[in-house]
């Protein structure tokens, strides 16, 4: 993971989502924890920012995905998700948007490890230029 620049109070992004995962410590920290662990294994180029009053952000030549916590579900945003492929199916939320997708986990809710980290990655070749944008259908 290539380290980002210090936020306004003298800590490193990647400090300040530990930080969250700790505050949390009930399953949404464990499940940011795990979906961290996923994003930084998919590609060691990227970057762990702090944005927005609060949200962990994961970029590789643009953002790729956000981190968003919330009572009931932990929410990974994926910037540019309305463009990807998703054969498995993993995109569960903001379905109805024309730039992003998004993933809710909830309590209990397991994770497809395998297809997480395609899906990963085929956000990073997209942002980098190389990605396949999903066909859109041709217009009447």
């Amino acid at each position: 993971m290539k380290k980002s620049a210090m936020t306004e109070d003298g800590k490193t992004p990647s400090e300040l989502i530990d930080a969250r995962i700790a505050e949390l410590g009930d399953w949404r920290g464990a499940m940011l924890a795990k979906l961290r662990s996923i994003i930084l294994q998919a590609d060691p180029d990227i970057v762990e920012e702090w944005k927005w009053r609060g949200v962990p952000v994961w970029s590789h030549a643009g953002i790729i995905c956000t981190g968003e916590t919330y009572k009931n579900v932990v929410k990974m945003t994926f910037a540019k998700g309305a463009a990807l492929e998703d054969p498995t199916g993993l995109f569960n939320a903001s379905l109805e948007g024309n730039t992003r997708r998004a993933i809710d986990f909830q309590e209990g809710d397991g994770i497809d490890e395998a297809a997480l980290e395609a899906l990963i990655r085929a956000a990073i070749a997209l942002n980098a230029g190389s990605g396949r944008a999903r066909k859109k259908p041709a217009q009447a």
